[in-house]
């Protein structure tokens, strides 16, 4: 499959973010995952083999799994023989909806940002936690710890009075309880294919004055996946985008454009803990 890391297509561009690219549709979006990755939010100049196309078809997995539990966005994988046919696997065509301003975070194990806000004050996003927690601890509870959804810059965690405040009491109880159990229905798909989901981000957004489920759903940018077999022996293997973030750390880099250039063996092994997090969560290989 050639990497894709930039479209043009003939469309109305409504946005291009940090992997996708969205066209207006008719009355609908077209949603293109490419091949970018990013990293602290910098997005990089190599492309990722097979990336655009785990995510979508990840995603597609997903929704079509939880749609009992909440509606979503997707209408279809299956791309006009008008559009171009590299657009094949990696785009879906969703509903028109308008995004709620939270990223909607559930993690069921502290680590990540929600570890360093627990070392200052034994809290994350506000909610109290046990003492004595490490890095990889599972939760007595999955917990709801949302982030402003930065236009640019870092998305910062807040507090669920502060989701309140944002899209109002009723929506916010409402995320909350279908973001908890979004991520309860995936933790348990997942422990079975042999992996444990650390921590997993949702998006939603209204359509026809209903809260839907929309972007992307617990794939590996933005879930965290650790191999179940290693967790248990006490060790935090990803196969998820934290593999890069790891190496960027290793890096005298400051996290702000422009970003370094990733080596070969590191974008190949990426490349790998995707495809490999697809074919073990769905059961298939990528088509």
């Amino acid at each position: 499959m050639e990497v894709i890391t930039n479209t043009d297509l003939k469309l109305p561009l409504i946005s291009k973010g940090k992997v996708r690219d969205v066209y207006a549709f008719g009355e609908n979006v077209l949603m293109v995952a490419t091949d970018r990755v990013s990293a602290f939010d910098v997005v990089f100049n190599e492309g990722v083999p097979y990336k655009g196309a785990v995510l979508n078809s990840l995603s597609s997995f997903w929704f079509r799994k939880t749609e009992e539990i909440i509606d979503n966005h997707m209408i279809t994988t299956d791309i006009s023989k008008a559009l171009p046919s590299y657009l094949g696997g990696r785009s879906m065509i969703v509903k028109k909806a308008t995004p709620l301003k939270i990223e909607a975070v559930v993690r069921g194990y502290l680590t990540g940002s929600g570890l360093k806000d627990y070392q200052k004050d034994g809290k994350v996003c506000g909610i109290k936690l046990p003492p004595g927690l490490k890095n990889g601890s599972k939760l007595p509870d999955p917990i709801f710890s949302p982030s402003t959804k930065a236009e640019h810059g870092h998305d910062v965690n807040i507090s669920f009075d502060e989701v309140k405040k944002t899209i109002g009491h009723e929506a916010a109880a409402y995320v909350r309880e279908k973001a908890i159990e979004l991520y309860n229905f995936g933790h348990a798909h997942l422990l079975k294919q042999g992996f444990v989901l650390a921590d997993t981000k949702f998006e939603f957004g209204i359509f026809e004055e209903e809260i839907i489920l929309i972007d992307e759903c617990m794939t590996p940018d933005s879930s965290r996946y650790w191999d179940k077999k290693e967790y248990e022996k006490g060790k935090l293997v990803s196969s998820d985008k934290q593999y890069l973030r790891d190496y960027l750390e290793t890096l005298n880099w400051n996290k702000t454009p422009p970003p370094p250039p990733i080596p070969k063996k590191v974008v190949d092994d990426l490349s790998k803990k995707y495809l490999d997090a697809y074919e073990r969560i769905t059961g298939h290989k990528l088509q």
